[in-house]
């Protein structure tokens, strides 16, 4: 173990399927001893890649650090539409999806999903309704009414089809619900669809090929979790600047 003060900075991890933000932060915490863990982004337990973990100090420095554009692979699943907007929500609806072609779908993301748009956030989310998560109240069956927000979709590319799946890209501004844009896609070609499967490629300037896996953490020694992670100075600087951190 190590002196939980002793270790500042930012560590870059690859979240595996099913683990929330919270479960990598506490295996951090437990694993190494350090008292503060936090995030810059939240990616849902269906999405696996890039979570900027935050160590000591530099849980302060979540602003700066999560305000920031980002990149993803994943892929939608037609025909279906589920009460969290992907594959780990309830089924609420099903429709015939097999006449919508890969052109159909890339004409209605361009016209309809790329550029500034206002998005309303899901019910299964963690923003607040007069002090209360909004997941906590789908979970009571509740819906409440939401304010849409602006977000900033630079690309949404359609790479392939196969059958009722088909693959994107995304980059797209922070706060942008990926899973949200899949369900409202669906909306827009009249057959519904779902995320299956999302993958965060980068975050900012950070990248997942930089990031340790939990598996690498598991047998990390203090000394190696130290050569892992960035100093906060270097990464604010590295997050308004070109360059490759030296992880």
């Amino acid at each position: 173990m190590i002196d939980p003060n002793f270790i500042d900075g930012v560590l870059l991890v690859d979240k595996p399927e099913n683990w929330t933000s919270h479960d990598v932060c506490a295996f951090v915490r437990r694993r190494f001893g350090i008292k503060k863990v936090g995030h810059a982004g939240t990616l849902d337990p269906l999405a696996t890649g890039l979570l900027v973990l935050l160590l000591g100090k530099a849980t302060k420095s979540s602003m700066p650090l999560s305000a920031c554009d980002k990149e993803y692979f994943g892929a939608l699943e037609l025909g279906v539409q589920t009460d969290s907007h992907d594959r780990h929500g309830k089924v609420v609806a099903e429709a015939p999806w097999e006449h919508i072609t890969l052109e159909k779908i890339r004409a209605m993301a361009a016209e309809r999903f790329t550029g500034e748009i206002i998005q309303v956030p899901p019910m299964v989310s963690a923003l607040k309704h007069e002090g209360t998560r909004l997941y906590k109240l789908a979970r009571q069956g509740k819906t409440v009414p939401r304010e849409g927000r602006p977000v900033t979709v630079h690309e949404f590319r359609f790479e392939r089809k196969d059958g009722k799946f088909v693959e994107f890209f995304a980059f797209v501004s922070k706060g942008t619900y990926l899973r949200t844009l899949a369900n409202d896609l669906g909306e827009a070609l009249g057959c519904h669809a779902t995320l299956a499967r999302l993958r965060r490629l980068r975050s900012g300037k950070f990248r997942l090929d930089q990031s340790v896996t939990i598996e690498d953490l598991k047998h990390f020694t203090p000394a190696q979790l130290r050569e892992k992670t960035l100093p906060l100075t270097a990464a604010l600087s590295y997050a308004d600047h070109p360059g490759s951190p030296k992880l």
